[in-house]
């Protein structure tokens, strides 16, 4: 070895000892006669001290450093002068006076500081990941997440479970997105799919007698991209025999209240994890992966609005619409700017405008309401609405009347915004939450056929079985998902295990015989030899970490994410390739792109 100590982890105990080290430059301050250099490794940084009284040469090549050259040093730990201590570093007591020294590489000047967390255009983050991935920040949550995927590892091999690896290469299936397509060289006009998910393949591995399976499974998704979304991504993979959706969520419970004890310490846990039905998510906070930290819980005015002649309230609900708002505390005094701001976000998210309410006096009274609304309420109108929000002196109400989905996604995100400029929502709180009991199917405007809420595996309540032809809005599915501080982490579902029940969803969801033979025979045959009863989960791991990190994106969790085109700046992909590989793999491309000199063209 090049070391035998790693910087970051010497300390006063170490005093008197002769060490080599080795590592980047992290710093260098020339003092006039003495030269220090703080060296970085993966385990932290430590003071070299160069005195041109203890080495002459080891100094003079001290005035040759720079910012991420790498070096080995030979010298000896020393405590740090009295009153130069560091507390900021775990070696911040100790120096090391370097008697020996070699430049093991140079370096260019990098395009961005690696020393201080300053922003850096993202184009940059990703081109150079490799100097990115040197930040103290970058470095701890790759870290974080080696920690975590070890503990889930361990957590759930002492819980009796087998780590099975199911292949990339697998037939195209609907799975809610774009599949990733891969031509066959040695089956001509064939191709493979990259997996989504591992879902077929692990209901298989439970009619192998698996009884217990988990992955930590690479999937690919051909979508557009977002903060929490990368074409290919990480998810925590589970399925299990003779369970019951209780069974799931206990364990799910279990494994993140142990998860963020071992590797987050300091963060606190709602506990136990709140419990919600779909409709209950959507009627309070309005959507399925609701923020559960602060309150702002919608609340449903309806009735009191039909009984107004407010035309704004009465058309909406004319047209089958509701009447919904929040009601912020502390917010009256907002000003004609700020409340535009609201109204133009409101509409963003489609709705036609946004009501406000404010009770500016002492006392929440009729005749101390702000509203432009408040001409067409009567005092109890205005008095009812009050109650209805359990509203104090001072606050505001926000009040959107549209058809449901707009009502919703539009208060959702006001609910959002809201508590992020009064801070309501506490970074130091993991708000896992359940949401179960979703509809099993929904309609397709699109496409005019009824399409599964969660996948086509899904099983149905028993007691709904029988509207499966009748009434298929009426069935419900044994589905769950798992949010934490309003980000989805991810779904699970008690399986269809009985082929005859398969093919009736699969003809509910608009596939012909053909069809559901052509895409799904291997696990349907699979289900007539003795499938057991079994269900399981996916957890998005990116977002996990993202969560356990403090970010905002999982692009800071990845060590080489991709951008907001699924393109890798570092290694330029995806990439045009030689007419001789299209060749091999029988391939002509619609759009000829020839490559010269002065640029691309396409013929």
């Amino acid at each position: 070895m090049l070391k035998n100590y790693n910087c970051g982890e010497l300390g006063e105990k170490h005093v008197g000892r002769e060490v080599t080290l080795a590592g980047w430059v992290h710093r260098r301050r020339d003092h006039g006669g003495k030269v220090f250099i703080d060296l970085r490794d993966r385990e932290g940084v430590v003071q070299i001290v160069f005195n041109p009284q203890v080495s002459q040469e080891a100094c003079q090549l001290a005035g040759s450093l720079r910012s991420e050259y790498v070096i080995q040093i030979i010298g000896e730990v020393v405590p740090r002068p009295k009153g130069t201590e560091n507390p900021k570093l775990a070696s911040g007591g100790i120096e090391v006076v370097a008697r020996e020294a070699v430049i093991l590489n140079p370096s260019k000047t990098p395009p961005f500081y690696i020393s201080e967390d300053e922003e850096v255009e993202e184009s940059l983050c990703l081109k150079h990941r490799y100097l990115y991935l040197r930040r103290k920040r970058m470095k701890d949550n790759v870290l974080l997440r080696h920690r975590m995927i070890k503990f889930i590892r361990d957590f759930l091999d002492i819980k009796g479970f087998v780590e099975i690896e199911t292949p990339i290469l697998i037939k195209s299936t609907p799975e809610g997105a774009r599949d990733y397509l891969v031509p066959s060289r040695v089956n001509p006009g064939k191709f493979y799919a990259l997996p989504q998910s591992p879902q077929q393949l692990k209901q298989i591995l439970m009619v192998a007698g698996f009884d217990k399976y988990f992955q930590i499974a690479r999937c690919f998704r051909d979508e557009d991209l977002r903060a929490d979304r990368q074409p290919e991504f990480t998810q925590l993979d589970m399925e299990m025999s003779f369970i019951e959706v209780e069974d799931i969520l206990q364990l799910m419970e279990e494994l993140f209240t142990s998860l963020v004890e071992a590797t987050v310490p300091g963060v606190r846990l709602l506990k136990p994890f709140p419990r919600l039905s779909y409709e209950e998510a959507m009627e309070k906070y309005g959507t399925d992966k609701p923020d559960v930290r602060f309150g702002l819980e919608i609340k449903d005015i309806s009735d009191i609005a039909g009984g107004t002649d407010f035309q704004v309230f009465r058309s909406a609900l004319d047209h089958g619409g509701k009447v919904k708002g929040i009601c912020v505390p502390g917010c009256s005094h907002y000003t004609r700017h700020q409340l535009d701001e609201l109204i133009d976000l409101a509409k963003g998210y489609g709705a036609q405008g946004l009501i406000t309410v404010a009770f500016t006096g002492e006392s929440v009274t009729p005749a101390e309401v702000k509203s432009a609304a408040a001409k067409y309420l009567s005092p109890r109108q205005l008095e009812e609405m009050a109650g209805a929000f359990e509203a104090k002196p001072g606050a505001l109400l926000l009040i959107v009347a549209d058809i449901s989905d707009v009502v919703n996604k539009a208060l959702d995100e006001l609910r959002r915004e809201m508590a992020h400029r009064l801070n309501l929502a506490d970074a130091k709180l993991l708000a896992f939450t359940f949401v179960a009991d979703f509809p099993l199917l929904e309609w397709s405007e699109t496409t005019g056929h009824w399409q599964p809420m969660h996948h086509p595996f899904t099983a149905p309540r028993e007691e709904d079985v029988s509207l499966l032809e009748t009434e298929p809005a009426r069935v419900y599915g044994q589905h769950y998902d798992v949010v934490c501080n309003g980000c989805e982490l991810g779904s699970g579902s008690i399986r269809v295990h009985n082929r005859q029940l398969q093919e009736r969803i699969f003809s509910r969801l608009g596939y012909s015989e053909e069809e559901t033979e052509s895409r799904f025979a291997g696990l349907l045959e699979a289900l007539e030899y003795g499938a057991p009863p079994h269900g399981g989960i996916a957890i998005g791991l990116d977002r996990l970490v993202m969560l356990f990190a403090g970010e905002r994106s999982i692009r800071e969790v990845i060590a080489f994410p991709k951008n907001q085109n699924a393109v890798d700046m570092m290694l330029d992909s995806p990439s045009y390739v030689d007419k001789y590989q299209l060749d091999e793999l029988n391939l002509k491309l619609k759009h000829e792109v020839l490559r010269r000199n002065d640029g691309e063209h396409e013929t």
